[in-house]
C-alpha cells in the first residue's frame, strides 16, 4: 500500500486543527489580553509610587493594613497569595486570594491603591491550570503540540507546491 504523504498531511492538518480549536482559542484570546495587561488598568491595576528609600513598615503592620480593607477579605496570612516588594516604586504589592491587589508605600504604610487584579484570573484561563491542573497537561499541553504539528504541516502544505513550480522551472529552463 502506497501512503500519499500530501493526503494523509492534509487530513492530520485538517482534524488536528479541529482537535485543539477550543484550547488554542482560549490560549490566544487570553495571550492578547495579557499583552495588554501594562496598558489596560481593567486586566491589572497601575503600579503606584511611593517613598523612595529603605523598606521600613514590618510585616505585622503590612497585614493589619490589608486586614483593613474590605474589598479584599482578608482575615488572615492564608487570605495572601503573595506579596510583591518593589524598592525601586517605594512599595508593597499585596495579591489577596480573592484577586484583589493592596499596594502599600513601603515606609509610611499608607495605602496607595486598592484595585481587583484580573490579570492572574486570565494567565490561569491562559495556561489552563484555571480549569484543573489535569485540564492544563491533558488539554491545554496535548493542544500546543498538535499546534505545533499544525504548524510543521502547514508549512509542507505551503512548500511543497512551491518546490514542485520551481523543479518544474528548473525542468523547462534545461
Amino acid at each position: 500500500m502506497k501512503v500519499h504523504w500530501s493526503r494523509l498531511n492534509r487530513k492530520v492538518h485538517y482534524w488536528s486543527a479541529l482537535l485543539c480549536a477550543v484550547p488554542v482559542l482560549i490560549v490566544i484570546l487570553t495571550g492578547l489580553l495579557l499583552l495588554l495587561k501594562k496598558e489596560n488598568h481593567w486586566i491589572q491595576p497601575p503600579t503606584a509610587k511611593g517613598q523612595k528609600g529603605e523598606p521600613t513598615v514590618e510585616l505585622p503592620r503590612v497585614l493589619a493594613v490589608a486586614m483593613s480593607i474590605p474589598q479584599a477579605a482578608i482575615q488572615s496570612w492564608e487570605d495572601i497569595a503573595r506579596l510583591d516588594i518593589r524598592p525601586d516604586k517605594g512599595l508593597i504589592k499585596i495579591h489577596a486570594v480573592n484577586h484583589w491587589e493592596i499596594q502599600l508605600d513601603h515606609r509610611s504604610g499608607e495605602v496607595l491603591q486598592v484595585a481587583y487584579r484580573r490579570s492572574d484570573l486570565i494567565e490561569a484561563l491562559h495556561d489552563g491550570s484555571f480549569f484543573h491542573e489535569r485540564v492544563k497537561l491533558g488539554i491545554f499541553l496535548p493542544s500546543a503540540l498538535i499546534l505545533l504539528v499544525l504548524w510543521i504541516t502547514g508549512i509542507y502544505l505551503f512548500v511543497k507546491p512551491q518546490m514542485l513550480k520551481w523543479a518544474r522551472r528548473q525542468k523547462q529552463s534545461s
